[in-house]
């Protein structure tokens, strides 16, 4: 993820994933060469949608190198929280071609198992032997900040030691993607957030997890620390299922701040949640504004969603993960594919082209139909 990362080279292209013959739009942001079997046996296969099989790979990357080991007590002291928007949609959109196209009698077995919102957190506590709180959030494109929030939140509180939390999402569907469509507000060539050319969003899939512990005791047993999330912030636009909240977006931004002990100038980054369509960019530009002041002309804003597309419930883990790399690294991510600046957005949207510079404090926005908000606040391991 690095290397993309750091050039700006975005993920978005023709979709090979689902038939695209009726679709008016066929790009999107695949993960590229995935192959099922090179990660499970076929007999785990049979039980996992896409959107599970990429949770647990993402679990085991999380995990390796940790020195953790759930087997004993520990399991029963930790979480794991998952979000997820749609949950497992290749399941049920194949179920359903069965059943109208093909005239099918009976459905698999284990179509519910797979389909259900909460298979990817179940299925990672049984191979990890995580014991403790096991859930899956489900808050739209918000899912994976509020996963990781309220994870952050029970380990702050002791209510567990340690907790497994991010997003998954694979959702690139014929049928989800002809839902989208009819929402017209997707791009059909590429995602430009905060351009004034920009055309819409573009989906993505993928998973991205992180694993969360109190610091005192990373360090006691010499963990290896990539991050710190200091803050966490919610808030609801009660206002419109699809339409965002300059509001809403700023008391989620202010609430963040606060839980964090944040003054806005500390902040130095905020990875926007800058999706491409023209309200949202608009309206996030000005909650920032709204928030950080005379600051916000300091900022450096941008949107990775340029990159890897919109992964709906799993975007704030890639956005998450995206964030602590280039904080680890020095530099500050780009927003891809920019060309002319909308006058309505006016903030430093660090375009095309990363920025060599030393982050110690960013925010991560995630604002999701239905007005709901998760802020994230990310320090820089010291």
């Amino acid at each position: 993820m690095l290397a993309p990362l750091r050039g700006g080279r975005s993920a978005i292209g023709p979709l090979t994933i689902a038939p695209t013959d009726k679709l008016a739009v066929a790009v999107g942001a695949q993960v590229p060469e995935f192959n099922p079997a090179a990660h499970f046996e076929s007999r785990k296969l049979a039980m996992l949608d896409r959107c599970a099989q990429f949770a647990l790979v993402a679990a085991r990357e999380a995990m390796a190198g940790t020195g953790l080991d759930f087997r004993g007590e520990l399991g029963s002291r930790t979480a794991a929280v998952i979000g997820s928007g749609v949950g497992g949609m290749s399941t049920l959109d194949d179920s359903f071609r069965r059943l109208y196209a093909e005239g099918a009698k009976r459905f698999h077995p284990l179509t519910i198992p797979r389909l259900m919102m909460s298979a990817a957190p179940s299925h990672v506590a049984m191979e990890h032997g995580i014991r403790g709180p096991v859930f899956a959030v489900s808050s739209a494109c918000a899912s994976a900040n509020h996963a990781m929030g309220l994870a952050f939140q029970m380990v702050r509180a002791g209510t567990v030691e340690v907790a497994v939390a991010g997003g998954a999402e694979a959702a690139l569907t014929q049928g989800a993607l002809m839902a989208w469509d009819a929402m017209r507000i997707m791009a059909p060539d590429t995602c430009r957030p905060f351009s004034l050319e920009r055309k819409g969003l573009v989906l993505g899939e993928g998973a991205a997890m992180v694993v969360l512990e109190n610091m005192s005791r990373a360090k006691a047993r010499g963990a290896t620390i990539i991050g710190e999330i200091i803050g966490f912030g919610m808030s609801s636009d009660a206002s419109d299922i699809v339409l965002p909240s300059l509001e809403g977006a700023a008391s989620a931004m202010r609430a963040c701040l606060a839980d964090a002990g944040l003054a806005p100038e500390q902040v130095d980054y905020i990875n926007a949640h800058g999706t491409g369509t023209t309200v949202n960019d608009i309206t996030e530009t000005h909650a920032i504004r709204e928030v950080f002041g005379s600051h916000a002309e300091r900022l450096a804003v941008s949107s990775t969603k340029s990159l890897h597309g919109h992964a709906l419930g799993a975007a704030g883990a890639i956005e998450m993960a995206a964030t602590l790399i280039a904080m680890r690294h020095g530099f500050i991510p780009p927003t891809a594919n920019f060309e002319a600046a909308d006058p309505q957005c006016d903030l430093d949207y660090v375009p095309n082209e990363a920025r060599e510079a030393k982050m110690e404090v960013a925010l991560s926005n995630s604002f999701a139909f239905g007005g709901l908000n998760a802020v994230l606040a990310i320090r820089r391991e010291q």
